[in-house]
């Protein structure tokens, strides 16, 4: 029976999903067009007339992986409800022990990326889109008189660097520390940026030490006693 003929659109999404799966499991700089021609029993010139070179092809691999995790992104911060609340879903799910996008891809197209302009351009336009979405929030939430925020931009930009720099760590290392752990990081990471009174150890209202040194020793024997 011979292969069902696709649209130009349906082809292209095919082979963008082929390339994503051979991406990761065999790393950005081993994948070659045969490769993803061979994952779906094609040639490699039909690989070629949609994507004309290797490096093109994984630029929009890059992309096609991180569209379906932009829209959820952006569906978690608009839902109706506070701010403070929307982006720490957004925070908790873009955390390395979150849902989001396989991170080990995206460590590879980070690496990939030093070394080709196609994927670099490709890679920061995501980036710049994460951020943005984040920075919206944030502005709105301040503009409300949720939480304080002076700069929505800054605070985005270091909320992502921190996740991202621990999903290198989580990733690439065997970290010993465990999903509550991180997602707890990840709270205090929000916290520290707006103080939001529903974000666990807000600085607006700090946790009782009590909670986590226990009762407070019993007092000195009065003198004579």
């Amino acid at each position: 029976m011979g292969r069902v003929r696709l649209s130009v659109a349906e082809r292209r999404e095919e082979l963008l999903r082929a390339a994503v799966e051979q991406i990761e499991a065999r790393g950005v700089a081993a994948v070659r067009i045969a490769d993803v021609a061979s994952a779906l029993g094609v040639s490699n010139a039909l690989v070629l007339y949609h994507f004309s070179t290797k490096e093109k092809l994984l630029a929009a691999a890059f992309a096609y992986a991180a569209e379906g995790d932009l829209a959820h992104l952006r569906r978690l911060l608009g839902r109706r409800t506070t701010a403070a609340r929307r982006l720490r879903a957004a925070v908790r799910w873009y955390a390395p022990t979150g849902r989001a996008k396989g991170w080990r891809l995206w460590i590879e197209g980070w690496a990939a990326a030093l070394r080709e302009p196609a994927l670099r351009e490709v890679a920061q336009d995501l980036d710049r889109q994460w951020k943005a979405a984040l920075t919206e929030v944030i502005a709105q939430g301040a503009a409300a008189g949720e939480f304080r925020c002076e700069d929505p931009a800054a605070a985005a930009w270091r909320l992502t660097a921190f996740l991202d720099g621990l999903a290198v760590q989580m990733t690439a290392y065997a970290a010993p520390f465990t999903r509550a752990a991180m997602l707890a990081w990840a709270d205090e990471a929000l916290a520290r940026e707006i103080g939001a009174p529903d974000t666990p150890h807000s600085p607006e209202a700090p946790p009782d030490p009590q909670a986590t040194l226990g009762p407070p020793p019993p007092p000195p024997p009065a003198a004579g006693a």
